[in-house]
């Protein structure tokens, strides 16, 4: 295992951003609440601690602290502005409301480099995001490292300790040098050597793969999305046949997509591949129905039924394989040990049933978006793939508004795969969080050849997102929306109408239903 440096997150919005710019460093981070006690806080083995920004005011009842062991455990800490204030507070310093708070850009005024500022100018701009302040430090008290215009006490060091406090965010792009600072905490205050790679990660979990599966056989459902086939690719180079790769066309997927995963996993990664295509099945559910939540649980459940199927052929058959990644982990783990505080409940394969009795293989579970795409290109998938954009479980059911039939299930498909096909000759697609067509279930008059026409309407959507929580709508170019509306007027057959959504997330889903 890779040397860790350990995040508590104190209700930060920054805290997942804190853990990847450690990992940037090629050090291993995990974030914990902050309730984790000292003893699990030393059962990491961690080479320091970070205590992560949060929105409430120490004095305040009810506020967010850790165990006070976790100062006495000899590791380095550095605690980021409600964490140094945490940290002063709890080591019986005093912390007060400032007489002007601090929100935005700073010049910080370096007084000491020492360790944590090594490498750095003499003053640097900075972000703040506060309203309280340190008034007095604890007793045997610290060094005072930086100072900004309204804040004394803006960087320190506790008084022969390699335990550190900073008033500003270094995690976030508008402190542009805070990357050096933190890279100065992982290598010069905590020693790490920075070992933690995905060339590093993919041996460690092929290792421990064969280690946990043995000679038993493994069913993945296969969807074709980033998740799912970077997971497939990684246990199937560390168990080749014992992995078992189900796909179930569920007659909701993109244009020529079962055609795509079958010929990459089936024939290229020579992978066994079960392919079932249940499109009469789940159609013929869907058949008259208008309500979103009513066909997300028709497709939903009809997928567990054809997934258990499918796997109940699949002899000594003991793991279950998904694509889950470490955002999913942490946000379905409940930050003050409230369920209530969760940001979402995480089900990767749907729902399956209890009588379902797999033990779960979930080998990117460690691993950021970001990395989890590396892992896939150092395991030979190709770029579209490792960098395709998020689809959504339920497939074109979410974006196939009023009841579904074949024929406008093709209308949406041959529409959206133009939207796609144009983002990416623009160049676009890459950057882009999604990019898709809709369908809407309403008819407008046209003129198309001298003729009046009477045909559906295509909405065009495209949004900008960095974890699907919130998202902002793209304003994409005018040339390129009009050559997207020329294209699907003029090839897409039933159609004489496109519009584009510009609807943010909130008020709007990123998704129509």
């Amino acid at each position: 295992m890779s040397e860790t440096i350990v995040v508590l997150d104190f209700g930060s919005q920054y805290s997942q951003l804190i853990a990847r710019r450690i990992r940037e460093c090629h050090v291993y981070s995990k974030i914990l609440p902050y309730s984790a006690t000292a003893r699990a806080v030393a059962a990491e083995n961690p080479c320091g601690v970070i205590l992560s920004g949060g929105p409430s005011s120490v004095y305040a009842e009810n506020a967010p602290k850790c165990d006070p062991e976790i100062f006495n455990l000899g590791i380095p800490v550095l605690g980021i502005c409600y964490g140094l204030q945490l940290m002063v507070h709890t080591l019986g310093g005093k912390i007060v409301r400032g007489k002007a708070r601090e929100y935005g850009k700073a010049t910080l005024e370096i007084r000491e480099h020492g360790k944590l500022f090594a490498e750095l100018p003499e003053t640097m701009q900075v972000w703040m995001s506060h309203g309280d302040k340190v008034a007095e430090p604890p007793p045997g008290g610290f060094e005072t490292l930086a100072s900004s215009g309204n804040t004394e006490y803006c960087a320190v060091k506790f008084a022969d300790r390699e335990m550190y406090g900073i008033q500003f965010h270094p995690e976030v792009a508008h402190t542009p040098l805070g990357r050096k600072l933190i890279s100065n905490f992982c290598f010069r205050i905590c020693g790490c050597a920075g070992d933690w790679t995905m060339a590093s990660f993919i041996e460690e979990q092929l290792q421990e793969i064969r280690r946990k599966v043995g000679k038993s056989n493994v069913i993945l459902g296969l969807s074709g999305g980033v998740d799912s086939s970077v997971a497939a690719a990684l246990i199937h180079k560390a168990i080749g046949k014992q992995l078992h790769c189900i796909f179930v066309n569920n007659g909701l997927l993109r244009k020529n997509e079962a055609e795509r995963v079958q010929q990459l996993f089936g024939r290229t990664f020579d992978m066994k591949l079960i392919y079932i295509d249940a499109t009469d099945r789940f159609l013929k559910r869907l058949a008259g129905v208008e309500e979103p939540e009513a066909k997300r649980k028709i497709i939903g459940n009809e997928f567990v039924k054809v997934f258990d199927d499918a796997s109940a052929k699949i002899e000594n058959a003991e793991f279950l394989a998904q694509g889950t990644t470490y955002p999913d982990v942490i946000e379905s783990v409940p930050i003050d040990g409230n369920p209530a505080a969760m940001i979402k409940s995480h089900h990767n394969v749907g729902g399956l049933p209890k009588e379902m009795k797999f033990k779960l293989l979930e080998p990117l579970s460690r691993l950021f978006k970001d990395e989890v795409r590396e892992v896939g290109r150092q395991l030979g998938l190709p770029e579209d793939v490792v960098m395709r954009q998020p689809f959504p479980g339920p497939g074109l059911g979410v974006r196939h508004l009023g009841a579904i039939s074949r024929r406008t299930l093709e209308i949406l498909r041959d529409a959206d795969e133009i939207v796609v096909d144009e983002i990416k000759k623009a160049g676009l697609y890459y950057s882009i969080w999604q990019t898709f067509a809709v369908f809407l279930p309403i008819r407008s008059v046209g003129v198309m050849g001298d003729e009046r026409s009477y045909d559906y309407v295509i909405a065009v959507r495209a949004v900008d997102s960095s974890d699907g929580m919130t998202a902002d709508w793209v304003p994409l170019p005018p040339e390129l929306l009009g050559r997207i509306s020329s294209r699907i007027i003029n090839e897409v057959n039933g159609v004489n109408r496109v519009v584009y959504d510009i609807t943010s997330k909130p008020p709007g889903t990123i998704e129509w239903e």
